[in-house]
């Protein structure tokens, strides 16, 4: 028991230097130099547990069991489970091929995916178009072309009547103006704000009708082929009015044109500008009756003023130009060359206490004269 008691001493006087930090760096500075290693706990080399003399004592020894856990525990770290080298080479070279090839079967799986939707997605939009059209088409609805001119067409979307003519829905012409028509009561309205009231055969103006324009004009008369043609009478919004001939929409043949100031042309006209023979009236009572061409006198003429003045013979462009005779209300009388409206060139001048001129003028002035 003695020899017991001495052996439990002696180790718990080692124990107590291990836990010793000095203690501990002079068996290390020990070791070092003189091949000094610790031994081992006989627990470790039997595989049998030594009693200690706390649990001989039955107290326990707190401070050892504290630092003992931390060391277990960062033993069982520090040695993980040991793998065969050449294994973990395999498995990483066999992850390795397996990661492309997951990712080939995963892009494929998602391009069939979307390939499958798509083609789902284009069978309904089909299937849907098609059931639009029967419908349409059973309720009527048609779409047709028509040509109106070599440059001018419409396209016809709406119901048509038992006979296959269009009835009631949307035009859209050539020009890009769209308008909606209805044939029961003869009415179409442009995209522009213009308005036509009046017959209709197959989508165009033919007949008679009823043109309101936006800006206020107002046609009355006939149409053929969607155009103005033959006689009618043309309101503008500003007070002029003509009535007369029409031709594929513009003013061409003999007309009336009373202008607002009170001006009054009866005549030709042609492409919608005075043309040909006519008589212009003046409010302030000036008259011309004579040639007109593109709105202007032009050819022979006569212009009466209204102080009684006359000039007859030629006109160029509005103005008198070439061979006429003027003759002022006093009696005096010139004959002879004109020039933008004056007497200019050769011509003879006749006072009415009959003293006559004869020589050569310029800008209205006598320049030479043989005096008689």
């Amino acid at each position: 028991m003695q020899n017991g008691n001495n052996i439990n001493t002696n180790r718990n006087q080692n124990q107590y230097r291990a836990n010793d930090p000095r203690q501990a760096q002079t068996r290390n500075a020990a070791g070092n130099s003189s091949g000094y290693r610790p031994q081992q706990r006989p627990a470790q080399q039997t595989g049998q547990r030594p009693v200690s003399a706390q649990q001989r004592s039955g107290q326990p020894n707190q401070q050892r069991s504290t630092q003992q856990r931390p060391v277990q525990q960062r033993q069982n770290l520090s040695r993980p489970p040991q793998q065969n080298t050449h294994s973990r080479t395999a498995n990483a070279n066999q992850t390795a091929q397996q990661r492309p090839q997951q990712k080939t079967q995963t892009k494929k799986k998602k391009s069939r995916s979307l390939g499958s939707l798509l083609l789902i997605i284009f069978l309904v939009a089909v299937v849907a178009v098609g059931a639009v059209i029967l419908a349409l088409h059973l309720s009527g609805v048609r779409y047709t072309r028509i040509k109106i001119s070599d440059d001018l067409y419409v396209k016809f979307l709406g119901k048509v009547d038992e006979s296959g003519n269009p009835y009631s829905g949307k035009i859209v012409y050539s020009n890009g103006i769209t308008a909606d028509v209805s044939q029961d009561v003869g009415k179409i309205e442009y995209s522009t704000g213009d308005v036509y009231y009046g017959e209709l055969v197959n989508l165009l103006k033919e007949g008679k009708g009823r043109l309101e324009y936006a800006n206020g004009d107002v046609y009355d008369g006939n149409f053929k082929g969607d155009l103005q043609n033959g006689e009618g009478k043309f309101t503008y919004a500003d007070g002029d009015v003509y009535e007369g001939s029409f031709v594929n929409g513009e003013k061409t043949g003999t007309g009336k044109y009373t202008f607002a100031s009170g001006d009054i042309y009866t005549g030709g006209f042609r492409d919608g500008k005075r043309s040909g023979s006519g008589e212009y009236v003046f409010a302030s009572g000036d008259k011309y009756i004579g040639s007109y061409k593109d709105n202007m006198k032009d050819g022979t003429g006569v212009y009466t003023w209204a102080n009684g003045d006359t000039y007859s013979g030629d006109f160029v462009e509005d103005r008198r130009e070439g061979f006429g005779t003027y003759t002022w209300a006093n009696g005096e009388v010139y004959e002879g060359e004109f020039k933008n409206n004056v007497m200019s060139g050769k011509g003879k001048y006749t006072w009415p206490n009959g003293r006559t001129y004869e020589g050569y003028f310029e800008n209205g002035i006598i320049v030479r004269t043989n005096e008689n």
